[in-house]
């Protein structure tokens, strides 16, 4: 690719979404570089670039979000672009704006975009007048008696939410007028904590909704392409844990309904590169906006099973202004993919996240499954990050095989040394909830019981340990080999 305007690439990123921008920066034949604090020295997304530089701060996160520390190492290393991935800068306005001063290619939307999308107000203001529904919604005011009265005319239940915010901090549901003055003042609080922002708004809050999203990409041009549909709608606490693709159960064209209402708002807005509209879905078919993530998806993988797209490849094609990779009607749509996150927490401990040291790494193999991540057995999971290790993406004819997939591939992959929700989430895909209709966001809360671990008899409990025990290197080493000491005495006794 001698020709290609982009020769080389730093990560602003860390983890599984790093290795797999390497992984297509690579394939492509474009150069390569991370960037890590000491504490992720040896860690795989480190090994996987070209070149690394090392990031400091009070902090692991705070060196991943010193933006001018960043685009230092980029020029220092004569990088053309930076790739923010997902999380830490990615929808930073600020950030995008000051990548553009310095020359360099930002690999996702225009800071304008940013700066538009990513307040909810104002993106919600965007979306309402280029004809995508909104639900019915009150802006705060410095008076909480006035805002409180306003809320109450929608009728409730309402859902209080930052307008800067997203994974589910800064928001409350309200069931009564008498709620909204101290479940504001919580998420406003709650919001200037997380982000800096502390302003709410209010809006009618669906119930047992579905939370549909679509996967768009534009050129910058006018021109805008929809990679269908995904539904994200099993969740624990506002966030994502299981994702596919295309939704189930869609009917009468309503999918098209709501693809093509992302695309009318993601040309509206000029927009450049891979984003995604979301929307919540009632039962009644009413569908409204809910924000646009300008930037890749955690879920990104779903939409590449079914489509055979590379959307990270076609982001920088995007960036390097080589347009679009296909024309809408071209874009395929081939069976069914689900996407599981492994988390590191506990899920019987209301989803407490957990710590530890990761053993044993052991990932099955098949020509239907990815399992992205960014592990190495003996490294350390704390909590200076986000819970989720990895991502185990299948693809099937249809979604019953894509989920008898997933509960093989799941029942498969040994992650011994820290809990996680791998158990729980064959729970979530054998359930009689999940496989005989498309869950709703309530899903989990809703079948609590049904999904929690069944009872293990203690035999059963040591038995298993014990072979887990078996089967480490160490452990086989302190139990069956001669220590080094007795075996340079040899076979004297005392």
């Amino acid at each position: 690719m001698s020709d290609y305007p982009i020769r080389k690439v730093l990560v602003a990123n860390r983890g599984e979404i790093a290795c797999r921008v390497f992984r297509a920066l690579d394939q492509m034949g474009i150069a390569s570089v991370a960037v890590f604090h000491a504490v992720e020295a040896k860690a795989l997304h480190v090994r996987a670039a070209g070149e690394a530089v090392e990031i400091t701060g009070d902090t692991p996160v705070a060196a991943h979000l010193d933006a001018a520390q960043i685009i230092a190492a980029a020029k220092a290393t004569g990088a053309d672009a930076i790739h923010p991935g997902y999380g830490f800068l990615s929808e930073n306005a600020t950030f995008a704006r000051a990548v553009e001063a310095e020359g360099l290619i930002f690999v996702g939307p225009t800071s304008d975009s940013i700066a538009l999308m990513g307040d909810k107000i104002s993106s919600r203001d965007f979306a309402a007048a280029h004809g995508v529904p909104v639900a019915p919604s009150v802006l705060p005011t410095e008076d909480m008696d006035a805002f409180a009265r306003e809320a109450a005319k929608i009728g409730f239940p309402l859902l209080i939410k930052a307008s800067a915010g997203g994974g589910g901090k800064g928001m409350t549901i309200v069931r009564a007028e008498s709620e909204v003055r101290q479940a504001a003042r919580i998420a406003s609080g709650e919001a200037q904590r997380y982000f800096g922002d502390g302003r709410v708004y209010a809006e009618l809050y669906v119930e047992r909704p579905r939370h549909v999203e679509v996967q768009v990409l534009g050129d910058g041009q006018g021109r805008v392409i929809h990679l269908h549909a995904r539904d994200c709608s099993v969740q624990r606490r506002f966030q994502k844990i299981v994702e596919e693709a295309p939704p189930a159960d869609l009917r009468g064209g309503l999918g098209d309904e709501i693809c093509a209402a992302a695309v009318r708002l993601a040309e509206a807005a000029n927009y450049r590169n891979a984003g995604t509209v979301e929307f919540i879905l009632g039962a009644d078919g009413r569908f409204f906006f809910l924000e646009m993530n300008t930037r890749l998806q955690v879920e990104h993988p779903v939409t590449e099973m079914i489509t055979g797209v590379d959307l990270v490849r076609a982001q920088l094609d995007v960036a390097a202004g080589r347009g679009l990779p296909m024309a809408q009607g071209e874009v395929p749509l081939d069976g069914h993919s689900i996407e599981c996150r492994i988390c590191a927490e506990d899920a019987e401990a209301d989803f407490m996240p957990a710590i530890g040291r990761l053993r044993v790494l052991d990932i099955p193999q098949a020509p239907w499954l990815r399992f992205e991540h960014g592990l190495t057995e003996g490294q350390a999971v704390t909590a200076d990050f986000d819970p989720m290790l990895a991502k185990l993406v299948v693809h099937g004819a249809d979604r019953a095989q894509a989920a008898d997939r997933a509960i093989e591939a799941l029942g498969r992959l040994s992650m011994l040394g820290v809990t996680t929700n791998i158990d729980y989430l064959m729970r979530v895909l054998a359930s009689p909830g999940f496989r005989d209709s498309a869950p709703n966001t309530g899903f989990v809360a809703e079948n609590a019981a049904a999904l929690a671990a069944p009872a293990v008899e203690p035999q059963a409990r040591d038995a298993v340990l014990a072979a887990a025990a078996l089967g480490l290197p160490e452990f086989r080493k302190l139990i069956f080999e001669v220590p080094d000491l007795h075996a340079a005495i040899g076979h004297w006794r005392n």
